[in-house]
């Protein structure tokens, strides 16, 4: 019940009984009776006395209902072009909590902006408070604020409404505050403003500064000056699945989940899909297979109800066009950025390499003050948030930027990221972690970037280098699909006999080695041998890797005295062309170490690994992936040699080395814990053998398959702890 309620009730009875009272009054002068029956002889012996004591009450029960029995949908204030409540409207409790505290916490009149990107509901919070708090009001106005032109305009007719007519545009704005100040509590809402300037003379001054409030909602940084400035940011993934379900109550909470995840829960695109589905009737899992596959296209399906026109796909045409006017290379940026993932995109992808962009980009970067203003036009207009060198895009803005590009400004685009990526990206992705920090970041750019543009030169490179990167860290069911799609492509446009499809065979040959394929990467690699043998030079460096992929792969394959010419040849051509102590040199005596092993040259095969551990340590340090990879090796050939206590302290910083520097489930990691189990094994400690070969297994079985070579070593290690 609201407050008040028992009174009204208790009044509505005291009306009743007075009406009973005038009744027997007439009752009374109508009848003969001496007594009247019951408790109503006390009305006949003192009627005067019971009417005083009932009017009071009447009078209460009578009165005409207050604005606490109006609904609360209701304006009951005076009010100025203020919109119909949202009848659906979701969340922004802590946003309207603090706008409140904001607003009542000064005494004077200031400005509260409500910030955020477009779409994220700034308006619609805005007169969700309007109405939340009407009764603490004596007017309220909403004020289209967007084109500061029109804005005088409307202060005249809100003078009109205040019961001023006729009044000249010059005197507008003091008249309403005037008009304002003599009613009492005011709240004035101006919606969209671009440019805290353009409000300044249309804020109270004098005695109305005491009497009002003035809310702000905008896109644009840089109103914190003026007051208090409150962040209207996405929903959160609970507010955007009950909007979903409460809009289209068929929808399922997996399938809501899925639709807000897609759309980056940004309300007002959360709006449009429930509208869509609801108009439509289209099943779930065929609209998130359209967001997945056309999210271009389908941000301009669905209508908002109380935005009629407003769609996601022209939310920010406006402040396109103002930034093509005042700063067109901030709109390159945008443009560039939206081809990329949404994933935050590091500044210097573009800021380094500014001669692979066009103008009016290309002259912006070079100058930190101009950089900072093209990259602060977007923060300032919430089309981009910057995390430190970093920029951030939400994902709808990306695709509305997207859809409206023509497909050759689109292609020129792509081919731009191409080069930016290529030029950003260590190619030598195989030298270690050092080298894998870009490749963290930019991957899922590099991944959009060749998912969705034609086939290229570029395209072709980025592939094969992101397939030997994942395969690098470990991830060889990624990379593989990479791989043969740059295979693909480079022989689509070079050829069947070309360098870079070479390269690519030979990434394709170390992944289905690395994925216990050795009879699959035994053709590729061979194939890519053909080809580097009919180059015109003979030392080339890629040469020497097929060489050493081929001696990897025989030796797999129990083969290794057809291996060892191949890992002899690599050496002698890397020795010659890159010098003894290059790290290749390292890889090549690593290669040749485990094919004497399996010769049973363990003596020639420990010299070997011992000078590629020093090649090695020399060249990356002590503790880089490689060393770790030559001191499982070596502690494996001491075992084998039955010198296991030497081999145990080489295997433990093996496993050190890698769970450093890969992380604790790398198969690297998993490798070494099997020869470390081998050597306890061989020291008569097979509980802690077991505990290590348990956990390789669980490592490379999940890493590498239960078929692979080093899964099955892990399983026979085990096996060897149990007997």
């Amino acid at each position: 019940m609201r407050p008040g309620g028992g009174i009204k009730a208790l009044g509505s009875v005291g009306a009743g009984l007075a009406v009973l009272f005038v009744g027997s009054l007439a009752f009374n002068a109508a009848s003969t009776q001496e007594r009247w029956p019951g408790p109503l002889d006390l009305v006949r012996r003192y009627p005067w006395l019971i009417l005083l004591l009932l009017a009071p009450v009447a009078v209460i029960g009578l009165w005409p209902s207050s604005r606490h029995g109006r609904s609360a949908d209701q304006i009951v204030v005076d009010s100025f072009r203020l919109p119909a409540r949202h009848p659906n409207f979701t969340g922004r409790s802590s946003a309207l909590r603090r706008l409140r505290s904001a607003l009542t916490s000064g005494g004077t009149a200031s400005i509260h902006a409500l910030h955020g990107m477009g779409g994220v509901g700034k308006t619609q919070t805005s007169i969700e408070y309007a109405y939340r708090y009407q009764d603490r009001y004596r007017f309220v106005a909403f004020i289209d604020a967007e084109r500061a032109e029109i804005l005088m305009s409307q202060f005249v007719a809100m003078a009109g409404e205040l019961g001023l007519s006729g009044v000249q545009p010059d005197q507008a704005v003091g008249a309403v505050y005037r008009l304002l100040a003599q009613r009492g509590r005011w709240l004035l809402i101006f919606d969209n403003a671009e440019d805290p300037e353009d409000l300044l003379r249309f804020m109270p001054s004098g005695r109305a500064t005491r009497t009002g409030h003035v809310i702000v909602t905008t896109r644009r940084a840089g109103w914190r000056a003026f007051g208090s400035s409150i962040d209207v940011d996405l929903f959160e993934r609970a507010e955007s699945i009950d909007l979903l379900v409460s809009r289209v109550p068929s929808l399922s909470e997996a399938h809501a989940d899925r639709i807000a995840e897609l759309l980056g829960d940004l309300p007002l695109a959360l709006e449009q899909s429930a509208a869509y589905l609801e108009r439509t009737a289209t099943p779930p899992e065929e609209y998130v297979d359209l967001l997945t596959l056309r999210m271009d296209q389908m941000l301009g399906h669905g209508t908002v109800a109380d935005r009629p026109g407003v769609v996601v796909g022209t939310l920010w045409e406006l402040n396109l066009r103002q930034l093509q006017r005042v700063r067109p290379a901030a709109v390159r940026l945008l443009e560039l950025c939206a081809l990329l993932a949404p994933e935050p995109i590091p500044t210097d992808l573009f800021s380094r390499h500014p001669t692979l962009l066009d103008e009016p980009l290309r002259s912006a970067c070079p100058d930190p003050v101009e950089w900072n203003t093209v990259v602060g036009d977007l923060v300032g207009l919430s089309l981009a948030r910057r995390n430190g060198s970093r920029l951030v895009f939400h994902r709808l803005v990306q695709a509305a930027v997207r859809s409206g590009l023509t497909s050759d400004r689109r292609d020129a685009t792509y081919r731009t990221l191409c080069d930016l990526l290529l030029a950003a990206l260590p190619a030598d992705v195989e030298s270690g972690p050092s080298r894998w920090p870009g490749w963290q970041v930019n991957l899922p750019h590099v991944i959009t970037v060749v998912g969705a543009a034609r086939e290229s030169a570029g395209v072709g490179e980025l592939l094969n280098l992101a397939a030997r990167y994942l395969r690098t860290i470990g991830d060889p069911d990624s990379a593989l699909p990479l791989a043969e799609r740059a295979r693909a492509v480079t022989e689509a446009l070079y050829g069947p006999n070309h360098a870079a499809v070479g390269s690519a065979l030979m990434t394709l040959a170390r992944i289905q080695r690395d994925q216990g394929q050795p009879t699959i990467a035994l053709p590729l690699a061979q194939r890519a041998l053909a080809i580097f043998e009919t180059e015109p030079r003979r030392d080339n460096p890629e040469l020497g890797g097929v060489l050493k992929v081929l001696g990897w792969v025989l030796n797999d394959l129990g083969r290794p005295a057809e291996a060892r010419p191949f890992a002899e040849r690599a050496l002698a051509i890397d020795e010659t062309t890159l010098g003894r102590s290059h790290p290749y040199v390292g890889g090549d005596l690593n290669i040749l170490a485990r094919v004497n092993r399996e010769l049973g040259h363990h003596r020639e095969a420990i010299e070997q690994a011992d000078r590629g551990l020093r090649i090695y340590e020399a060249a990356y340090g002590k503790d880089h992936p490689y060393v770790g990879v030559v001191l499982t090796i070596l502690a494996r050939l001491h075992d084998d040699l039955g010198e296991p206590a030497r081999g145990v302290p080489l295997a433990a910083r093996a496993v050190h080395i890698h769970e450093s520097a890969q992380g604790r489930n790398h198969p690297d990691v998993g490798c070494a814990l099997t020869v470390l189990a081998c050597l306890h094994c061989s020291l008569g400690q097979m509980t802690t053998a077991r505990g290590l070969a348990q956990r390789a297994l669980t490592i490379l079985e999940a890493r590498r398959g239960p078929d692979h070579r080093e899964t099955v070593d892990a399983r026979q290690a085990l096996a060897l702890a149990d007997s």
